[in-house]
């Protein structure tokens, strides 16, 4: 049977980018079912940060770009301040879901921020890197103007912070089992284990 494996997400946390490639052997390894769920870490009206203060410099040097050399991932720190908002992304991530291409969507969005320094909150952004995957151009301008999706968005922040009680991200959940900070692909596939054997001895 497969396994569920939730991953919280936020467009703007260099970390979810870096966790692509431990998901990635995890899915070629495991029989898993990986679920991307937004998590906004600042949504309106709490500020965001400033590539320019010294906090995201000092997290970069110290923890991103020696995990981004240990996963072969190049990233740098975006110019774009302060960060952008990204509900605009996860109202069309909404609409990749819908499409099966979530994933690709995210990673997408990754690649433009932490490699390509585009603002991944400019409508016009998102528009083109969704239209690139093969999104229409009208159904991802009428996801971001959707009412409908915005509600969806705020019940899907709710869950993840409510019920869930993901308080940073990457969030990983494993059959109900939270993970901590970014795992590796080892940490993964032991747990989808454990979950298994656990599994096995249900009567």
């Amino acid at each position: 049977m497969s396994t569920t494996v939730d991953v919280f997400i936020d467009y703007v946390c260099p970390f979810c980018f870096l966790v692509e490639p431990a998901l990635e052997e995890l899915r070629r390894d495991r029989d898993v079912e990986v679920n991307i769920r937004p998590l906004e870490l600042r949504p309106t009206p709490v500020p965001t940060l400033r590539p320019e203060d010294d906090y995201l410099p000092r997290i970069w040097n110290d923890i991103v770009y020696p995990m981004a050399d240990r996963v072969g991932i190049p990233v740098r720190l975006p110019s774009v301040s302060p960060q952008p908002r990204t509900e605009k992304a996860f109202l069309v991530l909404q609409l990749a879901h819908e499409r099966n291409i979530a994933e690709a969507y995210s990673h997408a969005m990754f690649q433009a921020f932490f490699q390509d320094d585009r603002n991944i909150g400019d409508e016009e952004v998102i528009v083109d890197i969704a239209s690139s995957l093969g999104l229409e151009e009208t159904s991802v301008r009428e996801a971001i103007a959707s009412p409908e999706r915005r509600r969806q968005h705020q019940a899907d922040l709710a869950y993840a912070t409510e019920t869930m009680r993901i308080t940073a991200v990457p969030g990983i959940i494993i059959g109900g089992t939270p993970l901590q900070g970014t795992p590796s692909a080892t940490r993964l596939k032991e747990t989808v284990d454990a979950l298994a054997t656990s599994r096995g001895c249900e009567l």
